[in-house]
């Protein structure tokens, strides 16, 4: 199923810009960032539950706002894209 991250840590002070770098990485490490704090993540269930899992472990829920948008297994035609930034090739491998 692909799930669309969107992210806004507050970054006034040094942890907060910490939790902000360790909710990328956490993202990175499950889907393509699409805009700086939105991602797209191509996952099976067991994925998504420790997606959710580390995000929610790594927020401020009074400082920060997190989430998630599910286009489910028929992705493809509920995405249209426009502008500078490449559209993403999910399920291609990143590096050819």
């Amino acid at each position: 199923m692909l799930v669309v991250v969107s992210y806004d840590v507050s970054t006034v002070d040094r942890r907060g810009r910490r939790r902000l770098r360790r909710v990328a990485k956490v993202c990175t490490s499950h889907g393509q960032r699409v805009q700086n704090s939105v991602f797209q993540c191509l996952v099976d269930s067991d994925q998504w539950v420790r997606l959710r899992a580390q995000l929610l472990e790594i927020i401020e829920p009074d400082e920060d706002s997190l989430r998630f948008y599910f286009l489910g297994n028929n992705w493809k035609r509920r995405i249209e894209h426009h502008g500078t930034k490449p559209e993403v090739e999910l399920g291609e491998p990143l590096i050819t």
